[in-house]
């Protein structure tokens, strides 16, 4: 048995993992879909396990495995995802993901990678193992997406879902001015010249999907 913590922005499907774990008789310790607060509630909870998705609304899985790692966490991320991205694969390895499973493999996969990463192993099934070699046979340059920092992301996505500056600006409690400056240098870093480009670099690089 694994206490788990669960991070979804799917209250449906984080109820239905909810009833799966129990069934197999793991605790669930707390469930959420805010990277800070999961990762708080995640140590002050004693998980053993975070099953973390990458795509989490506005925010980021990366921005719950980078705060891991800031804090030393003793928590055992294990990525549940529906990215099949060679990148994403790789970016998740470099920032401590103990695995990666799909959300397509089902319970039959999810359980046995809950009970290796939960007894200090690594999973990465067959499929998963193929897009992480395909990442590391690519000779093309890092994903510049991957350069950004957990705020840079978060702006990124809110940007090609369409917020004005106002109102990522409201959200974020700063001011339109300064999601500006955000903008104007992130379209530098990326290499981009416009919403239209960014979106299409978003999509390419399996931060939104089209």
């Amino acid at each position: 048995m694994a206490r788990i913590y669960l991070v979804d922005d799917q209250l449906l499907l984080r109820d239905g993992l909810h009833a799966l774990l129990l069934g197999a008789g793991h605790e669930v310790v707390g469930e959420g879909s805010d990277p800070t607060q999961a990762v708080a509630e995640a140590q002050q909870r004693q998980a053993e396990v975070m099953l973390l998705d990458l795509g989490l609304g506005e925010r980021s899985g990366f921005e719950v495995l980078q705060e891991l790692r800031r804090r030393g966490s003793t928590v055992r991320p294990l990525v549940l995802t529906m990215s099949s991205q060679p990148r994403d694969v790789a970016e998740a390895v470099r920032l401590g993901a103990a695995g990666y499973v799909l959300k397509d493999a089902g319970a039959a996969e999810l359980l046995p990678a809950i009970d290796a990463v939960a007894a200090g192993r690594r999973y990465f099934g067959p499929q998963v193992s193929d897009l992480a070699l395909k990442a590391l046979a690519n000779d093309a340059p890092p994903s510049p997406i991957a350069t950004l920092s957990p705020r840079e992301r978060q702006i990124v996505t809110m940007v090609v879902n369409g917020m004005s500056s106002a109102a990522i600006g409201q959200e974020l409690h700063l001011s339109p001015k300064t999601i500006d400056t955000y903008r104007s240098r992130l379209m530098s870093k990326l290499g981009v010249n416009g919403v239209t480009s960014l979106v299409r670099l978003a999509v390419r690089e399996g931060l939104i999907h089209d």
